[in-house]
């Protein structure tokens, strides 16, 4: 790669693990100095196809005292596998659970990683989550509807020792949004609009 080539964050040394540092520390400075900036608001709007196919599209939130949009507009199908009365033209929404819980933790040990200046060589993680369908399909009042138990696999490597690497995979799973609604729950509104 040529000097040329390198982006001005590559070129100072402030790019870490494909994160810009210089830029995560002055996000976390101005957001200590406007504490409000920090107040995000994301959507996600979804429309049904047909059966158990659906489709989201997520394009803008608020954020930064401001509505945004995203550079792409992204668009997901979710769907059950015919086992399930599905046409399998999508992931699950409960496999979507796993995913965005899998990708929280990858984001944050990343930027955890890059922001003690670890660099990291490898970062995997296998999500399983255990259900019981006899909850959703109301055959038994005594089961949950949602997954009894979810494992993460952690496999990371770095320039570390394994305590350290560790270390940040625990300060992940302490930051994380996705973690936490996980496994703290948060207040759901269903609004019904039929016109």
């Amino acid at each position: 790669m040529t000097t040329t080539d390198m982006t001005a964050a590559e070129a100072s040394g402030s790019m870490r693990n494909g994160v810009d540092t210089a830029t995560l520390f002055a996000t976390l400075d101005a957001v200590r100095q406007a504490p409000e900036a920090a107040r995000f608001q994301f959507r996600a709007r979804n429309q049904w196809v047909s059966g158990t196919h659906n489709r989201t599209t997520i394009a803008d939130y608020f954020g930064a005292g401001e509505e945004r949009a995203h550079e792409t507009t992204f668009v997901f199908d979710a769907d059950h596998p015919a086992v399930l009365v599905g046409q399998d033209r999508g992931p699950t929404p409960a496999e979507f659970l796993l995913h965005a819980l899998a990708a929280c933790l990858t984001a944050g040990l990343a930027n955890i990683a890059a922001a003690r200046k670890i660099t990291l060589t490898e970062v995997r993680s296998t999500v399983t989550g255990d259900i019981d369908l006899n909850g959703i399909l109301g055959l038994n009042p005594g089961v949950r509807n949602g997954y009894e138990k979810i494992t993460v696999k952690v496999t990371i490597k770095g320039d570390a020792p394994a305590g350290k690497l560790r270390e940040i995979v625990d300060q992940s799973r302490a930051r994380s949004a996705v973690y936490d609604v996980i496994t703290n729950g948060v207040p759901v509104a269903i609004e019904v609009d039929t016109p």
